[in-house]
């Protein structure tokens, strides 16, 4: 993803909601941290399909999507002209949590390291289905319950799309895993749209994994 040419301003957008790890509303960003996200950073970051933006009320709802969750495990650009300090200060707070915290952590990405859930990756067995049903198990608030992909996907950010896709259409014909699309299409956010996964003809934005 190197050669997209993220402004300071705009990678610290994305550590924001990084940390954050839900939709924020721009107003709650600006009041909460002083981070103003202008139109034009917003379109960009979108473009590129690092946030997920979407309009309520006189304002727009923020969320880092799969592929920011990726672009946050490589270097970010922060030399600031006149604040030479701070741009060195947050460079080597993300090489820090990328290359000695996150690997302490026993979490395999940044996405389960700031998650709102408890969500940690089983010990390494080089076993991508174990990690989507440990993962999505946790995820759910009860056995067999619904979680979205949107949910699911940054806890998966060092593994390629296309393999999680794959490992997870295998998983579907396992008994007792369902992938569905969400019912109330009005409900579903770029974010969503852009996780779902295309399997029988359909987009799936749900995945249910049951006790067995």
């Amino acid at each position: 993803m190197a050669g997209d040419d993220l402004t300071a301003s705009e990678s610290a957008i994305l550590v924001v909601l990084m940390v954050e790890a839900r939709e924020v509303p721009a107003t709650e960003l600006r009041e909460r941290y002083g981070l103003e996200v202008r139109k034009p950073q917003r379109d960009k970051l979108t473009r590129l399909r690092y946030v997920a933006g979407r309009k309520t009320g006189r304002t727009y709802a923020l969320q880092l999507e799969d592929r920011g969750w990726v672009r946050m495990q490589d270097d970010l650009e922060f030399k600031v002209r006149g604040a030479t300090a701070v741009g060195a200060a947050l460079t080597a707070l993300q090489a820090a949590l990328r290359d000695r915290v996150l690997p302490r952590s026993g979490c395999a990405t940044l996405g389960e390291l700031f998650a709102l859930s408890d969500v940690r990756a089983p010990a390494p067995s080089g076993n991508l289905r174990d990690r989507i049903v440990h993962a999505g198990r946790e995820l759910a608030t009860e056995p067999g319950a619904w979680v979205s992909l949107r949910r699911l996907r940054p806890f998966f950010a060092d593994v390629p799309r296309e393999d999680l896709d794959a490992a997870l259409r295998e998983l579907s014909r396992e008994e007792g895993v369902t992938l569905a699309p969400e019912p109330n299409r009005k409900t579903l956010t770029e974010a969503d749209v852009e996780a779902a996964l295309r399997l029988g003809g359909q987009e799936n934005h749900l995945l249910a994994i049951g006790v067995g």
